[in-house]
């Protein structure tokens, strides 16, 4: 969602009461974070585990046992207060069932597409899978019921996960009872662009995975896109952003409120205000000043608002859903007399918060259900978040028995003859030849297109 200077003249017809302070997009590629990726990649391929061992040493001052002991992950909620363990387990257990909800409906088919001739899909899971945990400076704790737990509801067999090492026991308690509860294979403390090396080239007593997921910083983010291709990933996420379309109904230190609890991710996250009012824009860019004086991470929240926030006046629901779809922000929030507008006209968002009630951080913490590994520098164009069906693969098949070769043999060979492919002709002409050639080979075409040609 981050502003450039060229999105800024094509946003130029509207009003602006804060326009972002930082021509063009915080998250670009740094190329000495792509170069250091490179190498240290290059290193924990040719090296192995000693490599990644020495990158834990030199990064994360750890020295000890990568892997967290079953036991030792079984306990780790013991070490919690009693409400942060209660709130973590209502986390997973909602987060599960809307992941349990999107695989009943993912549902297999087979349909018959001529007389002998049927056609399917099945959804079959990736067989291992390798999630990020990141533990930085803030632990995000439902990291772990969105990709180790939804990865097994979609029924992956093995999920390895990775965390930064810290503390006595390797990792933060919080996170490693999140996997606990996620039901993670194995768990290791290893950190950064080594954790995401050794899950795919298989250095940790596990075969490569599949597929890897999970946020993390510049250096994790790039790793995933050096690596891809070599195993899946889920999306290449930048820094946490927000829009809010608002109206005069709207509470303005509840949208200043919204608007901050996103740009305290960091320095760099792009928070904008898109509203029919300019009443209320004012109103909300005065409350983001009033509740910064006194918020404790204003050092993060406050640079963010100012040099990646914005304020935009629009003249009514149309043109709010026309910017807001050029944004195409990672989390949308709706605070407005017509929300239900919104939701039938947005096409290009992460997550849609629909009514004043629909705080990003509910969906943050896992609380509210569906997943929050979303999509951010307005890749929603053509990307979704990460939910069951991007650990399934629908697999197709084809079933066509003597009967239906009558049906599609005469067209493949006609049409291979026509390209010039001779050996693809040839296997429909042994079928052919087999049966005996009839008349009418093409008369399953339906009329409608018989009309058409």
């Amino acid at each position: 969602m981050q502003i450039t200077h060229d999105e800024q003249k094509s946003l130029a017809p509207f009003q602006w009461l804060k326009k972002p302070a930082v021509d063009g997009p915080p998250a670009q590629r740094d190329p000495k974070v792509v170069e250091r990726v490179s190498q240290m990649l290059k290193e924990i391929e040719s090296k192995g585990l000693d490599a990644v061992r020495g990158y834990g040493q030199e990064l994360d001052g750890w020295s000890g046992e990568l892997e967290i002991g079953a036991a030792e992950l079984k306990k780790s909620g013991d070490a919690l207060p009693a409400d942060v363990r209660t709130a973590l387990e209502m986390g997973y257990e909602r987060t599960h069932r809307f992941a349990s909800a999107q695989r009943e409906h993912l549902t297999g088919f087979e349909i018959e597409v001529a007389p002998g001739v049927a056609a399917g899909q099945r959804y079959v899971p990736v067989s291992r899978v390798g999630a990020y945990l990141p533990a930085g400076r803030f632990p995000l704790l439902a990291s772990a019921f969105m990709t180790v737990g939804v990865a097994k509801t979609a029924g992956v067999p093995t999920v390895v996960a990775c965390t930064p090492p810290s503390g006595e026991h390797g990792a933060h308690p919080a996170v490693l009872y999140g996997a606990y509860l996620s039901r993670a294979d194995r768990v290791f403390a290893v950190g950064g662009v080594q954790a995401l090396g050794a899950m795919a080239f298989g250095l940790l007593g596990e075969a490569p995975v599949d597929m890897l997921v999970g946020a993390g910083n510049a250096f994790v983010t790039e790793a995933k896109r050096q690596l891809f291709g070599q195993v899946g990933i889920d999306l290449l996420a930048g820094p946490s952003e927000v829009a809010v379309i608002a109206d005069d109904t709207a509470d303005p230190a509840w949208v200043a409120a919204d608007l901050l609890g996103q740009a305290e991710h960091g320095p760099s996250s792009p928070a904008a205000l898109i509203t029919t009012s300019e009443k209320t824009g004012r109103a909300v860019a005065a409350e983001i000043d009033r509740q910064l004086e006194t918020l404790a991470t204003r050092d993060i929240a406050g640079p963010a608002w100012r040099d990646f926030g914005s304020v935009i006046v629009v003249r009514d629901r149309d043109e709010a859903v026309a910017v807001a779809d050029i944004l195409g922000p990672e989390h949308l929030e709706i605070q407005t007399g017509d929300d239900d507008y919104y939701l039938q006209n947005l096409t290009n968002y992460g997550s849609l918060f629909l009514g004043p009630w629909s705080t990003v951080a509910y969906s943050d913490k896992g609380i509210a259900g569906p997943n929050h590994v979303l999509p951010t520098g307005k890749t929603a164009r053509y990307n979704a978040g990460l939910s069951v069906s991007r650990f399934l693969k629908p697999l197709t098949y084809q079933r066509v028995t003597e009967a239906g070769t009558a049906a599609l043999a005469p067209a493949v060979e006609r049409i291979s003859a026509f390209e010039g492919l001779a050996a693809h002709g040839a296997t429909a002409s042994v079928r052919i030849d087999r049966i005996g050639r009839t008349s009418g080979a093409f008369d399953s075409v339906p009329d409608a297109l018989r009309e058409q040609l």
